[in-house]
């Protein structure tokens, strides 16, 4: 199974936006996506905090960051798993 992350925060409504967009075009029986709040940690919020929502792949060290839409997500997707 695929794992991402969302990286976002609490209030941020394009952080929403993004959560619908993930939920509206995966398998969530084929990926998992964890939802990470920034500013609980000092380092996320330094590299994130303009950024968000970021979705990233860890094992990959590949992001991809907003707006995205649900056909770029499925390319970041394939990508990742090519």
């Amino acid at each position: 199974m695929l794992s991402l992350e969302l990286l976002g925060t609490q209030g941020c409504h394009l952080c929403d936006d993004a959560e619908q967009v993930l939920v509206s075009c995966l398998d969530l029986s084929q990926v998992h996506i964890e939802v990470v709040d920034i500013a609980e940690s000092d380092a996320l919020m330094l590299v994130y905090a303009t950024r968000i929502p970021v979705l990233r792949h860890l094992a990959s060290n590949s992001d991809l960051e907003w707006p995205f839409q649900a056909h770029q997500v499925q390319r970041f997707i394939a990508h990742l798993e090519s």
